[in-house]
């Protein structure tokens, strides 16, 4: 996803003088190829959060377009007073990239894990918060966020993460994409964004060989939400689970429940993420999904034991 929100930025800042790359210390050599391209267009901050958010909110009041990056959970918490005030307030056009979505940075412990960022983000009046699944909707994304006159928050998850798309699709902000279809009434509905889609997907090939019939929804925009893509799926199960590489409280499990309670519809739901605590363990990516109960497994798990409840 990284490298495809570089080439993406690359490309666009062909295309737009005013679109700006700015870094705090952090992915300065990936952006390589856009600094030499481009000296003046590029500035790292160092470890100054607060202070590149400033700037940046400086700059888009004189017309430019700037695009911060750094590591997810520094962005959205040492600079949150900044992004509140100064870009959201404000309504300045700042476009905020937050890479390590989830635990991704496993090994460096639960500082370095992005949690609770959609949570954060998600609050934030006239912010939209944007999880893509794969490095096809990084790139349709990033050239989204240019398209929106105001505060855009991204979530990216590091680089070599795999495609979730077999083809090219219509990216539209706001519009949730099935991913597996099955029967009119599924057994179940799975909501998920983030780079966790690929263990739903590897869950829902699990579920179809023990004969659950799962309709599979990728929510890449958690603000604005699809309420009409939830409605529609909920309507026609009888069990509806949320998947996320994050806390359960306040990201897509919470958005996709309000949907559900505030329409009046009955429908078994399960959050599964982050059960209000921080990640445990550290090890390799795949490590930490399996200790945090996000592993193909523990979705197939969670999903026979809803779908089986009495």
């Amino acid at each position: 996803m990284r490298n495809a929100y570089i080439d993406a930025l690359y490309e666009l800042a062909g295309k737009d003088e005013r679109i700006l790359a700015l870094v705090a210390d952090n992915g300065a050599i990936v952006y390589d190829k856009f600094r030499a391209a481009y000296p003046g267009r590029f500035i790292n901050f160092g470890i100054a959060e607060a202070n590149m958010i400033g700037v940046a909110a400086g700059l888009a009041s004189c017309g430019k377009v700037p695009f911060t990056y750094t590591i997810a959970s520094f962005l959205t918490m040492r600079a949150f007073e900044q992004i509140r005030n100064d870009v959201c307030m404000q309504r300045m056009n700042v476009k905020l990239v937050g890479i390590g979505a989830g635990f991704v940075y496993s090994n460096l412990g639960a500082t370095h894990h992005a949690t609770i960022d959609m949570s954060i983000m998600r609050a934030l009046p006239g912010m939209t918060v944007f999880s893509p699944s794969g490095p096809l909707e990084a790139r349709k994304i990033t050239k989204e966020a240019t398209r929106i006159d105001g505060p855009v928050y991204i979530r990216l998850s590091v680089g070599g993460s795999p495609e979730i798309y077999e083809a090219d699709y219509e990216f539209e902000t706001g519009k949730g994409v099935i991913l597996r279809d099955g029967p009119e009434t599924p057994d179940v509905a799975i909501f998920t964004t983030g780079g966790i889609t690929t263990e739903v997907l590897k869950a829902h090939g699990e579920l179809r060989h023990m004969g659950i019939n799962a309709r599979v929804i990728n929510i890449h925009t958690i603000k604005p939400i699809d309420k009409d893509i939830i409605i529609a799926s909920a309507t026609k199960t009888r069990v509806v689970i949320t998947v996320e590489e994050h806390s359960i409280i306040g990201g897509l499990g919470s958005a996709v429940a309000e949907v559900i309670a505030e329409n009046g519809i009955a429908t078994r739901f399960k959050r599964v993420g982050l059960q209000g605590v921080f990640a445990v363990g550290y090890g390799t990516y795949d490590d930490m999904k399996e200790m945090n109960g996000l592993s193909a497994n523990a979705i197939v798990r969670e999903t026979i034991d809803c779908v089986n409840m009495k």
